[in-house]
C-alpha cells in the first residue's frame, strides 16, 4: 500500500515563498497522478495542483503562476514550490496519489501565511 509523509510547512510573510515535499512509499505502479490540496479551517477541500507519471502539469486559478509542482522518482517524492504567498494561502497542505488500484492521503502539513 502507498503511504505519503508531508513537510516543509511552516509560517511565512505576505511574498514568502515555502517548498513542500511529499515522500511515497509503497509501489504506485506505472500510471498514476499526484495532487496536492490544501483545506483552510471551515472551508472545502482544495485542488491546488496535479501531476501526472507523464510529468503532465496542471493548476488551480488561485495559485497559477505562483505554485509549481514537480516530482522525483527516486524516491518517489512530489514537490510544491509556492511563490509570492498571500494570506489566503493559509491551509493544512496534503498530498494525495491516485494509482491504477486506490487513492491515498498524506497528513497534511500546515502552511500559515501572516505579517
Amino acid at each position: 500500500q502507498v503511504q505519503f509523509v508531508e513537510s516543509g510547512g511552516g509560517r511565512v510573510k505576505p511574498g514568502g515563498s515555502l517548498r513542500l515535499p511529499c515522500v511515497a512509499t509503497g509501489s504506485l505502479g506505472s500510471s498514476y497522478v499526484m495532487k496536492w490540496y490544501r483545506q483552510a479551517p471551515g472551508k472545502q477541500r482544495e485542488l491546488v495542483a496535479i501531476i501526472t507519471s507523464k510529468s503532465s502539469t496542471d493548476y488551480s486559478d488561485p495559485v497559477k503562476g505562483r505554485f509549481t509542482i514537480s516530482r522525483d522518482s527516486a524516491p518517489n517524492t512530489m514537490y510544491l514550490q509556492m511563490n509570492s504567498l498571500k494570506p489566503e494561502d493559509t491551509a493544512v497542505y496534503y498530498c494525495n496519489v491516485g494509482t491504477s488500484w486506490g487513492n491515498y492521503w498524506g497528513r497534511g502539513t500546515q502552511v500559515t501565511v501572516s505579517s
